[in-house]
């Protein structure tokens, strides 16, 4: 089926485009702030696809992409890095407008985040050489370290945002990575990944995703308080 993965893109993106207009949360007036952050991510993370596809760390399957490539990236994968993040995004504020006071303690969030980091320092000194556990311990790493320095407390909102995330992220993602079809959307190289996975996902996409959604966030906030001043 070669439209699955524009498919895919497209009822991920639709309903929450669709209530992007609702009037009282009134997503739209922060478009400027949202379109601005998710391409400055997008470049950074298309750049890192183009390496890794050429280098073969993973590759796409052209059973399920409609042939239309740039730098041998299917133009559903860039896609991907512009409509999957809003979507992402938008669940993570619609969470904050119906639910503002639902954030995490402080002190559980320095702890926890500090334990995750040592872990993935631990992983990527073990892996060296796994350019997809490496280079995505790196991006998450950073990712963290950026969210303990954020005075805004963005990441104690976060980690709330993306457990609810993870959700249609297990279904997008999963059937990308070969549930529920005969072969995967995106395939993987598993001499450049821990070997671990959630039923078919590799579990450093889950890292992937964090630190790919949380740069977004931080840099809209910083976008925002910009035009607020």
């Amino acid at each position: 089926m070669k439209a699955l993965y524009l498919i895919l893109l497209l009822a991920s993106f639709s309903i929450p485009f669709a209530y992007s207009f609702e009037k009282k949360m009134h997503f739209i007036k922060h478009w400027k702030a949202i379109f601005s952050a998710i391409s400055f991510v997008a470049i950074i993370y298309i750049i890192w696809d183009i390496i890794f596809t050429k280098i073969g760390v993973w590759g796409f399957n052209s059973d399920y992409h409609l042939g239309i490539t740039f730098f041998n990236l299917p133009l559903e994968e860039i896609l991907f890095f512009f409509l999957i993040p809003y979507a992402s995004i938008f669940i993570h504020y619609s969470l904050q407008y119906f639910f503002p006071k639902a954030k995490l303690a402080n002190k559980f969030v320095v702890f926890f985040t500090w334990g995750v980091i040592i872990l993935l320092v631990v992983l990527i000194v073990m892996n060296m050489g796994k350019l997809y556990t490496q280079i995505n311990g790196f991006f998450l790493v950073f990712a963290l370290l950026l969210g303990l320095l954020n005075k805004n407390n963005t990441l104690h909102r976060f980690y709330i945002s993306y457990l609810v995330i993870l959700i249609p992220f297990a279904i997008v993602n999963g059937i990308l990575t070969g549930s529920f079809i005969d072969d995967p959307v995106v395939w993987y190289n598993n001499a450049e990944n821990l070997g671990i996975r959630f039923f078919t996902i590799p579990v450093e996409d889950f890292g992937y995703a964090f630190s790919m959604l949380y740069f977004s966030v931080f840099l809209i906030e910083l976008l925002k308080r910009k035009q607020e001043k």
